[in-house]
């Protein structure tokens, strides 16, 4: 009986302890269940939140336009592949003349196009560019000069006046810092339409035109960068090299070509380059005159030369029209042929 008793003692016992092993695996499972929910829900919520984050990230990354008023900033990624899709949208937006206009603005051609971090953008188009000229449209002061072109090294532009009157005006670049551009009065020399650069042979210079011979400083295309950059010429835009090989008028020289006879267009380099500092064109972002150059800066510059100018200019004409009627008498005067011999 007694060992009857301690069997049945020991099954009992066997019994309980497979019982608490049973729900002690079944507590953990229900435990790892939990755990796993709960991770899986934090993992979600976390998603959510890092999806959130990023959202709020981009709508947090500036416009590609940010609009100031008179001129708007176009910003330019770093990034090759995200400014040739800025540059698409660049090309939806405005018109090849517009996006000319503009690049002018910024001293670029479109060699140079995203040759910068930021374009200055007018809220309205001109492509003429008059709408947006630094220089005053009328100066009384040169109302006897006929024919008068202007450099801003500050700015980095020029400008042409007949007879006081704005004409045209345009982007340049200057001479870079170790190899500024001549100031100064000047008159325009020789031109020719395809020169050689005589620091490099292989620089060509289309629509060269000459203003300071024994330097060899002239006005001519080549690439604008958006800074002085130049080895002390005056680079400029295809069209405006062209426009201005044009309109110039050279010197005239003595028969053998050794001396001068007449002085050419004048022409006046003025100012300093704020080297190291936030390009003048960008404060148009915050003035819109910020560029503008008075009357009464441009009266003080050119005042002093008036003189010079007339009086080279008045030489001018005289000696062109003596040459004129000296051909025109030439065309008048028949030849007289030998008499032949009987």
């Amino acid at each position: 009986m007694k060992k009857l008793f301690l069997k049945q003692s020991l099954l009992y016992t066997l019994f309980f302890a497979l019982l608490l092993t049973s729900c002690k695996k079944d507590s953990e499972k229900i435990n790892d269940q939990n755990q796993t929910g709960s991770s899986q829900t934090i993992s979600q919520e976390e998603k959510s939140d890092s999806l959130e984050a990023k959202a709020e990230e981009k709508e947090s990354i500036p416009p590609a336009i940010q609009e100031n008023g008179f001129y708007n900033a176009f910003a330019i990624p770093k990034d090759k592949k995200q400014r040739d899709s800025l540059y698409a949208i660049f090309s939806k937006k405005y018109t090849e003349r517009e996006r000319y206009a503009i690049l002018a603005l910024n001293r670029l051609d479109s060699k140079s196009k995203w040759n910068s971090d930021t374009l200055v953008v007018p809220v309205k188009i001109d492509t003429t560019l008059m709408a947006y000229s630094p220089f005053p449209m009328q100066l009384d002061v040169l109302s006897e000069v006929k024919k008068f072109v202007v450099f801003s090294y500050p700015i980095q532009a020029y400008a042409v006046y007949s007879n006081g009157t704005l004409v045209k005006w345009g982007p340049t670049s200057m001479g870079k810092k170790a190899a500024q551009t001549t100031r100064g009065l000047m008159f325009a020399n020789w031109k020719k339409k395809l020169a050689i650069s005589t620091v490099k042979s292989e620089w060509k210079l289309p629509y060269n035109f000459n203003i300071h011979n024994t330097h060899g400083i002239g006005w001519h295309q080549y690439d604008l960068p958006g800074y002085p950059a130049s080895h002390s010429c005056l680079r400029l835009l295809m069209k405006d090299a062209m426009w201005l090989y044009n309109y110039a008028d050279t010197w005239i020289l003595n028969p053998g070509g050794a001396t001068k006879k007449a002085n050419g267009t004048p022409v006046l380099v003025f100012g300093d380059y704020p080297w190291g500092k936030r390009k003048p064109w960008r404060n148009l972002l915050n003035d819109p005159n910020a560029n503008n150059i008075s009357v009464e800066e441009m009266t003080n510059l050119i005042q002093p030369h008036v003189d010079k100018m007339v009086a080279e200019q008045t030489n001018r004409e005289k000696v062109a029209d003596s040459i004129q009627s000296a051909k025109a008498m030439e065309a008048k005067t028949p030849i007289e042929e030998p008499e032949s011999a009987n």
